[in-house]
């Protein structure tokens, strides 16, 4: 079973991302399960009240019936609805993922939308037969990607977000030591002369399209693919602690390169 989802971007680099296990699902099911218990509580007693309320007088069976319909709409959208909603809201996430660090993507590694959210929520109810998620559950071993039904339906699959480093603010002095450096030996410029077409064009993709990207996968791709250059051409570490910030600097290094060569 594999346990990455290897993306093949149009410059023929692939970007691996780490695939959610079935226990890790099943754990963030959990905890959304214990809030929707806790949420399902209220409505009971709002229910008993609005029950007690309607119980006198000639059209109490009538209003007793709409109180409950309500509450059978309400218990169905707790149950399907709260994942939905979260999902779409959160950019592939409700409180249980969130906690677990995991994220739904559609399977090129874009956030998922509503279309994504209601769709593999919807199935969640085929999933769930005949209890206890089976069906849902045997589909993820089945898959070598760990894609319930509802996956497969919707084009998404889950991911673990691995915790990555915070790129740290540099301090006043620190920035003035890089500008001082920027000024005397040419600072990214000479980093960004060594850069190859295709490392520039793969730079230049991730820029483009990063505003379509969820916060954790746009910052894992951005160090990798700092990291892969920046290794090559030696930059130093420190200058890798901002990756996106040192993917722009080396984009724009390059651009001004080709413009003074012209």
């Amino acid at each position: 079973m594999g346990d990455h989802l290897t993306i093949e971007t149009p410059e023929q680099i692939s970007l691996d991302l780490p695939l959610a296990g079935i226990g890790s699902r099943f754990l963030a099911v959990a905890l959304d399960t214990v809030i929707q218990v806790g949420i399902a509580a209220v409505i009971l007693i709002v229910w008993l009240g609005l029950s007690a309320l309607v119980s006198g007088g000639q059209t109490a069976g009538t209003r007793s019936l709409w109180v409950t319909v309500l509450l059978v709409v309400g218990v169905f959208l707790l149950e399907y609805g709260y994942f939905a909603f979260f999902e779409a809201v959160w950019h592939g996430q409700t409180p249980g993922k969130r906690y677990t660090h995991l994220r739904v993507v559609r399977i090129n590694g874009r956030p998922i939308g509503t279309y994504e959210s209601v769709t593999r929520n919807l199935i969640r109810i085929v999933d769930s037969f005949p209890g206890f998620y089976v069906i849902g559950i045997l589909s993820a071993l089945l898959s070598s990607q760990s894609r319930r039904l509802g996956d497969h339906v919707a084009g998404t699959v889950v991911i673990r977000e691995l915790p990555v480093e915070r790129p740290l603010e540099p301090s006043s002095q620190a920035s003035a030591a890089t500008a001082a450096g920027d000024r005397s030996c040419g600072g990214m410029s000479a980093y960004a002369a060594s850069l190859s077409e295709d490392e520039f064009q793969l730079i230049e993709a991730f820029l483009l399209r990063r505003s379509q990207l969820a916060g954790e996968i746009r910052l894992n791709i951005a160090s990798q693919i700092a990291t892969r250059i920046g290794t090559r051409l030696g930059i130093p570490s420190e200058e890798q602690r901002r990756p996106e910030h040192l993917l722009e600097r080396l984009a724009e290094g390059y651009r001004a390169g080709v413009q003074f060569r012209l």
